[in-house]
């Protein structure tokens, strides 16, 4: 009897350590990386896709349904965002255009391929605002037509100015309820999240008054108290805004995908490695906690995998990136939901998931070992 309640007694301390490991589990599932193309020194896909799974990094934005980058992705369990960018020509009335896109960049692809969502329409503005909802229509039922309705779900990519201002959170409104209201009715009739480009900085970097600690999960005297929730940073106010808003368009349980996310490493107001690197790795820890306002945790996509040479705009634009065309990192960062900031290649202390399976099977052993041998 004291060897059988040796072996309860250990069984117990593993499930123990498993429980504690689940938040880090938790964490690795729900982030991943925006692959940008824009640059004319970038490794060739295949060692993209390598340099995403040594990484430990399980998902994938990709702007374009780009044939060579699908094609590195088959066989491989990294989750997939797919951009159809053609919001004008998606919307044809006959929806033909949609019927051609789904059989050109989804079926040849998919199961090989986990693509998870079609993102119709990047931060879509002017009129073409107004076709969104159309072009989004006409991709589901193209995806229906193929077999594939209930496997990947169609939605949009919006930035945090279809949200209008307002001091706290839960006062978020639509600033165009006549364009979101029906896309959010069409997100929650078809189990479908709302894609959300949320940066913090450049809240910071027009704000000479924000505080840097608040935009970087760090302490500080910018706290807000809001309808019996605290906020302690930016993101969740950001986040939680997006959410009010919704649910003021009768959409209170349709999700929100942080569809881009992240911090320059140069060329700006705030923009250094330390605080891409701090920033970056905060969200990694803090997005399986979800926000206040909805405690889940959050699916999240950091912008971007590199810097990208090419890109036009503001110069910090082309310093969004965690690795270097060499693919040597930028700055250290950790996708393995530990504490410790670099990655290793190796070690049970940075696999989380693998530890967690190794202690299950000890468990599993334990349990079924004859008594007689204890």
């Amino acid at each position: 009897m004291a060897r059988r309640g040796g072996v309860a007694s250990v069984l117990a301390v593993l499930t123990l350590l498993v429980g504690l490991l689940a938040p880090s589990i938790q964490q690795v599932q729900s982030i991943g990386v925006c692959y940008g193309t824009h640059g004319d020194n970038l490794p060739a896909p295949g060692d993209v896709v390598k340099l995403y799974q040594s990484n430990h990094i399980d998902a994938m934005r990709i702007y374009l349904a780009d044939d060579t980058i699908l094609h590195a992705l088959r066989g491989t369990s990294i989750a997939v965002i797919v951009d159809a960018p053609d919001v004008r020509s998606l919307a044809n009335a006959s929806s033909s255009a949609a019927q051609a896109w789904v059989q050109a960049n989804v079926q040849p692809y998919y199961p090989d391929v986990s693509i998870k969502y079609i993102a119709v329409g990047n931060e879509v503005e002017g009129d073409d605002r107004h076709k969104i909802l159309l072009a989004m229509q006409n991709i589901k039922d193209a995806l229906s037509a193929a077999g594939l309705g209930g496997h990947i779900k169609v939605t949009t990519s919006v930035k945090m100015n279809v949200v209008a201002s307002s001091p706290l959170p839960s006062k978020g409104a639509f600033a165009e309820p006549s364009v979101m209201g029906p896309i959010v009715k069409f997100l929650a009739s078809n189990g479908s999240p709302l894609l959300a480009n949320v940066y913090p900085y450049y809240a910071y970097m027009h704000n000479d008054h924000m505080d840097v600690n608040f935009t970087l999960f760090l302490p500080s005297s910018m706290t807000m108290d809001d309808n019996g929730h605290t906020y302690t940073n930016l993101f969740d106010a950001m986040v939680d805004s997006i959410y009010s808003a919704m649910e003021k368009e009768g959409g209170p349980d349709v999700p929100v995908v942080i569809s881009e996310t992240g911090w320059p490493s140069a060329d700006g107001r705030g923009a250094s490695k330390d605080n891409a690197m701090v920033y970056n790795q905060n969200l990694i820890s803090h997005v399986g906690k979800g926000t206040p306002k909805r405690p889940v945790a959050l699916e999240a996509y950091v912008f971007a995998m590199f810097d990208e040479n090419q890109k036009t705009g503001d110069p910090i634009e082309k310093h969004f990136g965690l690795f270097n065309p060499d693919k040597s990192p930028v700055y250290c960062i950790n996708f393995s939901g530990t504490s410790d900031s670099c990655p290793r290649s190796m070690g049970l202390a940075s696999r989380p998931v693998y530890y967690a399976m190794v202690i299950v099977c000890l468990n599993l052993v334990l349990l079924f070992w004859p008594a007689n041998r204890l």
